[in-house]
């Protein structure tokens, strides 16, 4: 083949796959933009169901949250008006004996219950006291509160005087030989629902009939209409009671997906707004993903007619030297199948590799959600036994008591589980504490009460083992800094340790005549709080190890090896130290160190 010709053909050759290219160029634009819709379309649509599905799954959690708050205070106002001592505050109420009797009652009521306010009202509607005087510029009947009342049944209203007084009220009447003398009104805390409601990230609110925003754990909602324009003040300015999207005037055009349930009961709509920015970042993100795909295609699809035009090129320089090369050809033929072996060969191994190391990935988020979730039902488990069995114990009680007609001490137990169940919240908070250390509260507590609410819950299982509990040197005087509930716990985790010991637990045999000693002492600025008893103690070798988690000498079935790490992880919190020893004449002892609150602020945590 003479030079001309040669040359002739490698052009055609050129033009040829400078079309193909060309083509695939276009191809390659076209599929991107069509791949980049569709992916943002359904990408879009599946993060828009997610998002639909937290935000249901939120309204139920709180919709069940609310009617709880709301359920513990709905029987308190009828079994107050069938006491006889309170019955006997509306006869003659305006006297001053009569005001400041039934004024102290309130304030009972209200401190043993946690009620915002508890009022007594004449046959009229009329309040003569109250615990805190709070609503007393009101008129029960101003409100249907009265009309309630007046037909046996159990009045309930919101009632709000501005941003930071608002309640929901239960009223029931107090009759004398059928006749209506007065009624007895409880207001809810509002705030406690908010408290609850400020740890979940989505905008959460309450509405009324009028569509004014009553409870809010957004303080600048409260008291606006949700719906509405911007001229009116709405916290909803695009878009109507029940749209799917929604946009809030205040949060610099953020939309929202909107989800609504109607509480009839209480005259109430509670909304949940979740954050649509997860559909948007989804719908950019699969978007993305489309176009890298198409150009990471188009560019092995232009990789390879490049390929294919220099294959060309080659054989047809191949052919127009074949009379003088053949034997060169060959060689260079068998080279390059032996490239193209060898390249087919690594590309393999390449994919093999992608493959384990993506499957690695995998089994790695796997293990570690399994062990958050594990480490999580442990820690659940061991925590809430003793007060579940507690408030098990106190309806029981409480149920025995209204069957014999004994009111005040089933009020008593229903306000025990009332505390029972705060504590069970704040040991939430704790637990969280214990797998992420978030920050929390630190203030003055007396040491005495907690002591004295950690045997409230440990004495039972004491007394049924025989094990004799003292108390040595605990003044009422002794403060410390940290936190009530969280003190409670670290105590009750101590006495259950030093029982499970006592009762031969994880060792050879229960011990004869055991006993406990808890004493406090102040030692310069911190108090040291010993839990002590008599049992078999802890081995030098081991005292190391006792606080780590999970780790444990009892057989299996018999504890999750928690119990010390959490009473080191909270006594750490508080800013202080636990150490255990061996007992003089056998036995352990944890002492823990706790930073005494200063002098100018005792009386204060005494009296809280």
């Amino acid at each position: 083949m003479e030079p001309a010709e040669l040359h002739a053909g490698e052009r055609t050759i050129r033009r040829k796959y400078a079309r193909i290219g060309m083509a695939v160029f276009a191809a390659t634009l076209i599929c991107g933009g069509a791949g980049a819709w569709v992916a943002q379309m359904v990408a879009g649509d599946r993060a828009h169901r997610a998002v639909e599905a937290t935000a249901r799954e939120a309204i139920a959690l709180q919709t069940e949250t609310l009617s709880g708050v709301l359920e513990k205070y709905r029987l308190l106002p009828p079994l107050l008006s069938r006491r006889e001592d309170i019955v006997a505050l509306f006869e003659g109420p305006r006297t001053p004996a009569n005001l400041a009797a039934a004024r102290e009652v309130a304030f009972e009521i209200a401190g043993f219950s946690g009620a915002k306010d508890v009022a007594l009202a004449d046959a009229t509607g009329r309040i003569f006291a109250s615990a805190r005087g709070i609503f007393d510029n009101s008129r029960l009947n101003e409100k249907a509160l009265l009309a309630a009342a007046e037909q046996g049944r159990l009045g309930r209203e919101s009632m709000s005087s501005d941003e930071t007084e608002r309640a929901y009220v239960f009223a029931s009447s107090v009759r004398r030989d059928h006749a209506l003398i007065g009624v007895i009104a409880v207001y809810v805390r509002i705030d406690q629902i908010e408290q609850t409601w400020s740890l979940s990230a989505n905008p959460i609110a309450v509405t009324d009939a009028a569509g004014t925003v009553f409870i809010s754990n957004r303080p600048q909602w409260r008291l606006r209409r949700l719906y509405g324009s911007a001229a009116d003040g709405a916290v909803i300015i695009d878009g109507k009671p029940g749209a799917d999207t929604v946009r809030i005037a205040d949060g610099a055009g953020a939309s929202y997906v909107a989800a609504r349930r109607e509480l009839p009961l209480m005259g109430w709509t509670l909304h949940v707004l979740a954050d649509r920015a997860p559909i948007v970042a989804a719908s950019r993100t699969a978007s993305l993903v489309a176009v890298l795909v198409a150009l990471l295609v188009g560019s092995l699809a232009f990789y390879l007619v490049k390929r294919r035009e220099a294959l060309a090129l080659r054989q047809a320089r191949a052919e127009a030297v074949a009379h003088r090369l053949e034997h060169l050809v060959g060689e260079r033929t068998a080279d390059l199948t032996e490239a193209n072996t060898a390249l087919a060969r690594e590309v393999k191994e390449r994919t093999e590799a992608e493959e384990q190391l993506r499957k690695a990935q995998n089994e790695l988020v796997q293990a570690a959600k399994l062990a958050a979730l594990g480490q999580m039902s442990a820690t659940l488990s061991h925590e809430y036994n003793q007060p579940l069995a507690a408030i098990r114990t106190y309806a029981d009680n409480a149920a025995e008591f209204l069957k014999r007609g004994r009111a005040e001490a089933a009020a008593d137990a229903m306000a025990r589980i009332t505390g029972l169940v705060e504590r069970m919240s704040e040991l939430s908070r704790t637990l969280l504490s214990f797998a992420r250390k978030p920050g929390t509260e630190i203030t003055n507590v007396a040491l005495a009460p907690a002591i004295e609410e950690a045997l409230m819950l440990a004495g039972p299982r004491a007394r049924k083992a025989g094990v004799v509990i003292r108390r040595e040197g605990i003044a009422p005087e002794l403060t410390v800094r940290g936190g009530h509930l969280r003190l409670t716990q670290v105590v009750v985790n101590l006495v259950n340790n030093a029982l499970d010991a006592l009762a031969g637990v994880g060792s050879q045999g229960a011990v004869e005549r055991p006993e406990i000693v808890i004493s406090a002492r102040r030692i310069r600025g911190r108090i040291a709080l010993t839990v002590e008893d008599n049992g078999p103690g802890v081995p030098p070798e081991m005292r190391d190890q006792v606080f780590e988690p999970f780790y444990s000498t009892k057989g299996v079935g018999e504890g999750l090896g928690i119990g010390l790490s959490i009473v080191y992880n909270i006594v750490r919190e508080f800013g202080g130290a636990v150490r255990v020893a061996g007992r003089p004449g056998g036995g352990a002892r944890f002492t823990v160190l706790l930073v005494a609150a200063r002098a100018g602020t005792r009386e204060l945590a005494r009296a809280s």
